[in-house]
């Protein structure tokens, strides 16, 4: 049977005090829709359907084709919302799950789950309630005394007795698509916020004659959205709890989770090592064996079996297996680092490609240059890539030794073997094996700086 998706993401969120889209604030790195839909294309969801109104355009930059959209130029409600959805998805036959663009906590599990009961249960309309211990501001549900789902009572329209109960309507329900939309036509109203409730829906389906299900969860994280900072704050610290958890579960060391932040797309093997204060973002991955220091910061960055990275910024690039970085170095913007080299203190290398075993131990600055393998750039030695206007290219081959204080104006190639003395800067090139010698002679004069 084929699954559609419905997101509602057109809320303003005054609550956020913000200019940016309720649904378009970050959890872990993400947008919190971008969460959402993660979680519908994970559950086999075919087609999703974003809801969209306030700064519709910024929405769907976010999320491009992975999904459809439609506007709701007026907020009249969430049944209004839904109902925005028709031109796409009515009089088709599958079962359609909606879901709140504000709600990144939501899995593909508890999905899964509800789609699996909605089609093994014979229901038009299963839901997903949550028993909570303050269930302020949320809608109710109501039972009767078989325990089956008879309505939801939102908390503006509920009496002290409604008040007291503690299972409350998460807003994620599973529908027969066709069935939907027929009941979103019969939604009314007559309510004290004079809106169009989507929670009206369980009255009308059962007036219809259907059955109505429930997947019932105890305080499950994230079911109730986020409507201001504090909640937004409070989804990312269960998300990067549930996160820490799946990689220890998976055998890495996490020194102190409590300081360690890993976005949601982060591939990390067993037996890596990571210390506190370290921050993993988009889709780094991590070598098998690795060890990450205090205070890294990776982001989309590749490192190496066995790999050591201390201290260090790399973003757009990769460090080979059992090279080491750092502490304090800079690798960014599609750097490679080839094995078993050693990049050290204070080292910047940008869009550049090094081989196996280069050394640049500490001061050094490598920009669009290609670096053979065992090549030593010792302290101070930079590629000068930039005249002004263009960036050039620097060739060194392998096994070159670059001295102390060295710049090299690019373009410009150094052979295999060859070594470049200290001081000098060369804007020639250097054939394989010679010795590359450019600074003025140095001359003595005694007894000049005691007149200075």
């Amino acid at each position: 049977m084929e699954r559609f998706g419905i997101v509602l993401g057109a809320g303003m969120g005054t609550r956020m005090k913000s200019e940016t889209p309720k649904v378009l604030h970050q959890v872990m790195g993400k947008a919190m829709i971008e969460h959402v839909v993660g979680a519908l294309e994970a559950a086999n969801v075919q087609r999703t359907v974003v809801v969209t109104g306030h700064k519709a355009e910024m929405v769907q930059a976010c999320l491009g084709v992975r999904a459809e959209y439609v506007l709701q130029t007026e907020q009249l409600g969430t049944a209004h919302a839904v109902r925005m959805a028709e031109s796409l998805l009515a009089g088709q036959s599958g079962m359609t799950m909606v879901t709140y663009g504000d709600d990144p906590l939501l899995t593909a599990a508890v999905l899964e789950e509800l789609f699996m009961t909605h089609a093994t249960s014979g229901a038009k309309m299963t839901m997903l309630t949550n028993i909570v211990a303050n269930p302020f501001g949320l809608g109710r549900i109501i039972r009767d005394t078989d325990g089956n789902v008879t309505r939801i009572v939102e908390q503006k329209d509920a009496n002290p007795e409604i008040l007291a109960i503690t299972e409350i309507n998460t807003g994620v329900a599973c529908y027969d698509n066709e069935v939907l939309f027929e009941a979103l036509k019969l939604v009314g109203n007559d309510n004290a916020q004079g809106e169009f409730y989507l929670t009206d829906l369980v009255e009308i389906i059962k007036t219809m004659g259907h059955k109505v299900e429930s997947v019932v969860k105890a305080n499950i994280e994230g079911a109730l959205g986020v409507n201001d900072r504090i909640q937004l704050a409070n989804n990312g610290r269960i998300m990067r709890e549930r996160i820490n958890k799946k990689h220890m579960e998976n055998g890495v060391t996490l020194i102190d989770p409590l300081t360690t932040y890993i976005e949601p797309d982060v591939i990390i093997g067993n037996d890596v090592i990571i210390e506190p204060n370290v921050h993993l973002k988009g889709e780094t991955s991590i070598g098998v064996g690795a060890f990450i220091g205090a205070g890294s910061h990776l982001e989309n960055a590749t490192i190496g079996t066995g790999a050591k990275v201390l201290v260090s910024y790399i973003s757009d690039s990769g460090v080979g297996a059992y090279a080491t970085v750092g502490p304090f170095a800079h690798i960014r913007l599609k750097a490679l680092v080839g094995a078993k080299s050693r990049i050290g203190n204070f080292v910047e290398i940008k869009k550049s490609i090094l081989g196996e075993g280069v050394k640049a131990a500490h001061l050094s600055y490598m920009g669009d240059a290609e670096i053979g393998d065992r090549v030593n750039m010792s302290c101070g030695a930079i590629t000068a890539n930039y005249d002004g206007k263009n960036k050039h290219k620097t060739v060194i081959g392998a096994d070159a030794m670059i001295g102390s204080n060295v710049n090299l104006i690019a373009p410009v190639t150094i052979g295999a073997g060859a070594y470049v003395a200290a001081g000098s800067t060369v804007n020639k090139d250097v054939p394989e094996d010679a010795l590359a010698i450019a600074r003025v002679k140095q001359e003595n004069k005694e007894g000049y700086a005691k007149k200075l």
